[in-house]
């Protein structure tokens, strides 16, 4: 019996000493927190802490030669905390925040202030939000200067960007306030985002977003109860400095860039040049064009919706989302692909009849029987459908589908029908028909005369600008291309995606490529070229005019080309559209932006005037 009453005042010695360790622990967190740290001491003295989010300078944007495309301008963000301000009658004199006086000073009717509060309380009633964004220097000074009568609200540096040589638009891109569907996805990912953030909306903002804004920094600040900073919180123990963004290289050639928007100035269309060596873009084109000035400050909206509702629609990227027949430049892949399958040589003849041809009529007479070089010369409609026939039907497939088969697989290996996946967003695949397709169309019943249409570039076949510089690009290396892409490098020498500097092969043997280089040579220097008018002596120019049956109007005015021949340092397509044929707009075009980039300057003014000054009706289509 004794053993057990010890054991009960056991038990009870062990729980008290367990209560009296516990409250030993608490008075003594408790002693730290009221007399040795500070922390709350501060606090309560001061009635708040402000977080104030330092924002990183955006990375700077600069062409291939290290000409400023883009920088960055500082503005001020008014920011507020719904539970700092209590708004009461503005009419009461003994309430000290006046309503109306703050509504003069911001230029807002009262309406408008009511708005914005609802909309911060209702995305936060204890954190900051932005109640006006972007306030010019000028305007941030005089109220910067009186903001401490109004408690809660306080200026947030921000930065927008500005474009000093207000050339591509579409390529730069623009940046904007963050959406919800952009935080929702952000908040599965980094987390890096807050409401009223800004973030890379097009162009190569969005496709670098992440390289180029930089980390975030933070401010910690003891504010009175006057909403009058006190200093850093701690000495700045707490702050954290932001990290700017990396600054970025294009390969664009600002000047070339210029030129071309010169060039395209009254028509509808685009211009790809590309460096075939790298695959970097030294000209992405297309018109009609926009200041991208107009998309930046606190008017971004409103511009933004003009351009919108403009009927020449100038936000449209034409040389990613345009898709159109190639027309005849098409007559380059057809006949490599016919030469690789072994379905054709390079002295292989057909025969041509002009305009009296079938199933496929000739736009003119050029001799009955050309071989390769001269059906490309001549731009020969029967011999390209021809070259398409024999291909399909080549015994070694097996089958016309099989052989189909096996010609639409080329035509992908050599960039057609997919999209290239850099670092250009909103690209769009073109369109090669598969099979199935067919299959579906004419229930099974086709052949190489139904799809004819094919061999020359028209029909279902549908490609991008940037597909057409790139089979440039690959014909210009005999063989292989590399990825278009619009990067050149990071400042901080950051290596740049492997996909963009991969090699592409696809499975054309050189010699054939060369057999096509020589006849596109001859499209300018042969006595029948179609762009013979075009030639310069000192630099040796290739290419292949493209005339594309239109639906809403005249024909679209194509061209590929690249210089000098051997070497070359730049391939290039051009789209006009309802330009007629391809020798008339995109031709000319075309060689005034290989003299430009090769030679400086052009030789050619009356060319050059000529087509800066032309313009073409679209009323067809509109």
């Amino acid at each position: 019996m004794r053993t057990k009453n010890n054991n009960l005042s056991s038990r009870r010695l062990v729980i008290m000493g367990i209560f009296i360790a516990v409250g030993v622990v608490y008075v003594m967190k408790l002693f730290f927190l009221q007399v040795v740290d500070d922390q709350y001491k501060t606090m309560a003295d001061n009635n708040a802490l402000r977080f104030v989010t330092q924002y990183p300078a955006r990375g700077k944007v600069f062409d291939r030669n290290g000409q400023l495309l883009v920088f960055n301008e500082a503005v001020y963000d008014l920011m507020v905390i719904p539970k700092q301000t209590i708004i009461k009658d503005t009419l009461d004199p003994n309430y000290p925040f006046d309503t109306l006086g703050f509504c003069h000073l911001l230029d807002i009717d009262k309406a408008s202030f009511v708005e914005r509060m609802n909309k911060a309380k209702k995305e936060s009633f204890l954190k900051p939000s932005a109640f006006m964004t972007q306030v010019s220097k000028e305007n941030y000074a005089h109220i910067a200067e009186v903001l401490w009568r109004y408690p809660g609200f306080y200026f947030q540096t921000r930065t927008v960007r500005h474009y000093p040589l207000s050339i591509a638009a579409h390529t730069l891109g623009d940046i904007g306030e963050i959406s919800q569907a952009e935080l929702d996805k952000d908040k599965n990912n980094e987390n890096y985002y807050k409401q009223g953030d800004y973030i890379g909306k097009s162009g190569i903002e969005k496709s670098y977003e992440k390289e180029l804004r930089g980390v975030k920094g933070l401010k910690v600040m003891m504010v009175d109860v006057h909403n009058r900073i006190m200093g850093s919180f701690r000495e700045g123990e707490l702050d954290k400095e932001p990290v700017a963004g990396k600054d970025l290289y294009l390969g664009l050639d600002a000047d070339l860039q210029a030129y071309g928007e010169q060039l395209m100035v009254g028509k509808i269309g685009s211009i790809v040049a590309v460096e075939p060596s790298t695959g970097q873009i030294l000209a992405f084109v297309t018109s009609p064009t926009y200041d991208p000035n107009l998309l930046v400050g606190r008017e971004r909206g409103k511009h933004y919706q003009e351009l919108q509702d403009d009927p020449m629609k100038p936000l449209i990227n034409r040389a990613i989302s345009g898709t159109y027949p190639p027309g005849s430049t098409f007559k380059t892949v057809v006949g490599m692909i016919a030469m690789q399958s072994g379905s054709i040589t390079p002295a292989t003849c057909f025969h041509c009849s002009g305009t009296g041809s079938l199933p496929i009529k000739c736009t003119h007479s050029h001799g009955s029987s050309p071989d390769f070089a001269n059906a490309i010369m001549n731009s020969c409609n029967p011999y390209f459908y021809e070259s398409f026939r024999v291909t399909i039907n080549n015994p070694k497939f097996g089958n016309f589908k099989n052989g189909y088969q096996y010609w639409k697989d080329m035509t992908y290996k050599m960039g057609l029908g997919h999209k290239f996946n850099t670092d250009i967003p909103y690209e769009r695949s073109g369109n090669i028909p598969s099979r199935e397709y067919y299959d579906r169309m004419y229930n099974g019943q086709w052949n190489a005369v139904t799809i004819r249409s094919l061999g020359i570039g028209q029909g279902e076949v549908l490609v991008t600008p940037l597909q057409l510089a790139n089979i440039a690009a690959l014909i210009a290396n005999e063989g292989y291309y590399y990825p278009p892409h619009l990067i050149k490098c990071f400042g901080d020498s950051t290596a740049i995606p492997e996909v963009m500097t991969t090699k592409v092969d696809p499975g054309i043997n050189p010699r054939y490529v060369r057999v096509m280089k020589e006849g596109l040579r001859t499209v300018f220097s042969g006595p029948a070229g179609t762009a013979r008018r075009y030639e310069m002596k000192d630099i040796p120019q290739c290419g292949k005019t493209g005339t594309a049956q239109n639906p809403h109007g005249n024909y679209h005015s194509n061209f590929i080309a690249f210089a000098p021949k051997d070497n070359p340092k730049i391939a290039l397509a051009v789209i006009i559209e309802n330009g007629g044929y391809g020798a008339t707009w995109a031709a000319p075009i075309a060689s005034l932006m290989i003299e430009k980039y090769i030679r400086g300057y052009s030789t050619r003014e009356d060319l050059e005037k000529r087509m800066m000054e032309g313009r073409i009706s679209y009323k067809d289509e509109r």
